[in-house]
């Protein structure tokens, strides 16, 4: 079984969200998304997620493209890479945090999984950042939750 990884903040789950999710999911047989905690996204980003951790596996678990999402680490990034030991790693196009050296941290942990940047799906519409600062009607942009 290849095991595919996507981390993240999901913040505002959108058609871009689901893009990548659906390109990590072509990459191989057991999808794992890995979500950023909201003490973790205050910390880097300098704001809390709009929504909250919770709301947001909630809504990729909705989406029903991943097999599994959990939520990252407080205390060590890289433990929960380490614990699912992923076979191939998928980064969005605007992927910053934690990306730069990744391999190589990674490496030194015992792990050396591929690591595969996609690129943007209509990012002049679909990035959380201007969704939330947009003034149209938001769910023309969000990706809809599934139904029970």
């Amino acid at each position: 079984m290849k095991k595919v990884m996507v981390m993240g903040t999901f913040d505002l789950f959108h058609k871009g969200h689901k893009y990548l999710l659906g390109q990590a999911r072509k990459q191989g047989d057991y999808l794992v998304v890995l979500v950023a905690r909201d003490a973790t996204v205050k910390k880097l980003k300098g704001r809390t997620p709009l929504r909250s951790e919770k709301q947001r596996v909630k809504d990729i678990k909705n989406s029903g493209l991943a097999d599994k999402v959990i939520l990252g680490s407080l205390k060590d990034k890289y433990a929960i890479i380490i614990k699912e030991k992923p076979d191939v790693i998928c980064l969005g196009y605007d992927q910053k945090f934690f990306t730069d050296k990744l391999a190589e941290n990674l490496k030194k942990r015992g792990i050396t999984p591929i690591i595969k940047r996609f690129k943007a799906y209509r990012p002049h519409i679909y990035k959380t950042s201007k969704i939330a600062s947009s003034c149209c009607d938001m769910k023309n942009y969000l990706y809809p939750e599934k139904k029970d």
